[in-house]
């Protein structure tokens, strides 16, 4: 499918509705080619850029000679990545894709038209895996968790999280503030969208297997206490007055346990026997205020970063809205 365009005029930056095709690599000689040449096939008018981040293979090279762009990454993580894509590339719709081969490029035309006839700014490719051992069971077991977490937290139902498939608007890239320097990467852009409120659907992708000779960049582990630790950042980050009230609750409560048998004490003898167990019930008390208090503290922190994310978002030109541009037309 070619994107529609209109001609470029004086003043204006870029045509309406081009297309960037932004690749995240690392040590990916393997497959880049392959990617780089369907993009180019399925997308026709989109530049592709591809960006190598410490790639200790021929990744760059490979890239460059199969027509892309390349940009190197001299910081390691994807979140890094990501960050340096959405600066560096002026675009009206991003593609991001994985460089590992394993997502369907033939999904981007439909991906791309959902995008522009919702009037959407996210558009998530849902994997779905063309045999039964394409996911390792701990990775789909944590993606699993995370995304039904998040569907949880934020009211809205997100299948699959962790995917590298997306397709964005300009107004999400541009006001997208890269905190992750890791693969919690894919989560952040997600709740970016959830807590904004803004219009997101999914699509479904065909996910194959690496090419043989390609080794996955993720370690089960690892990962999954990542997301694990993703998952309590976020509650904690987006939800600050319910997570902090938990937390209050649960130091309250113990504090309580605690005092019940030395007031029964006390109301019988007039005496405190266990006078440590007392301090340390005070003690829980005066920590469960706190993190009461904290997390209400937190709340209106969290609601003017909501709002400055939202103004810098509202600050970036819609999809067919004019462009301010100096002289006159040719």
């Amino acid at each position: 499918m070619n994107v529609p365009t209109r001609p470029l005029r004086k003043g204006i930056g870029l045509p309406r509705n081009s297309v960037a095709v932004v690749v995240p690599c690392y040590n990916e000689a393997v497959a880049i080619a392959k990617v780089v040449a369907e993009f180019r096939t399925t997308l026709p008018d989109a530049r592709i850029h591809v960006f190598d981040n410490n790639s200790t293979d021929d990744t760059a090279a490979i890239a460059v000679a199969a027509g892309a762009s390349v940009h190197r990454v001299p910081m390691q993580g994807k979140g890094h990545v990501v960050r340096r894509m959405f600066a560096d590339v002026d675009a009206d719709i991003y593609v991001m894709v994985d460089g590992d081969d394993t997502y369907a490029a033939a999904a981007a035309p439909a991906m791309i038209e959902k995008l522009i006839e919702a009037g959407l700014d996210m558009v998530v490719g849902v994997r779905e895996p063309i045999s039964a051992d394409v996911h390792r069971p701990g990775h789909a077991f944590g993606n699993a968790l995370l995304s039904g977490f998040l569907s949880h937290l934020f009211g809205r139902s997100c299948a699959d999280i962790l995917s590298g498939y997306r397709v964005f608007s300009r107004r999400f890239v541009k006001s997208f503030p890269v905190l992750s320097s890791g693969f919690e990467i894919e989560a952040e852009l997600t709740v970016h969208a959830l807590e904004l409120r803004l219009p997101t659907a999914e699509h479904p992708v065909a996910f194959k297997e690496r090419a043989p000779g390609s080794a996955s960049k993720l370690n089960t582990v690892r990962d999954g206490i990542r997301i694990l630790l993703t998952m309590l950042r976020l509650f904690s980050a987006e939800r600050p007055l319910l997570f902090y009230s938990l937390c209050a609750t649960a130091l309250g409560l113990t504090s309580i346990a605690l005092a019940v048998p030395i007031v029964l004490t006390y109301m019988q003898t007039g005496l405190v026997p266990r006078f440590p167990t007392a301090i340390l019930s005070t003690g829980l008390m005066l920590l469960a205020a706190l993190s009461f208090f904290s997390g209400m503290i937190l709340d209106t922190v969290t609601r003017g970063r909501r709002e400055m994310r939202s103004l810098a978002y509202l600050a970036q030109p819609s999809r067919g809205a004019p462009t301010p541009f100096s002289g006159s037309p040719r």
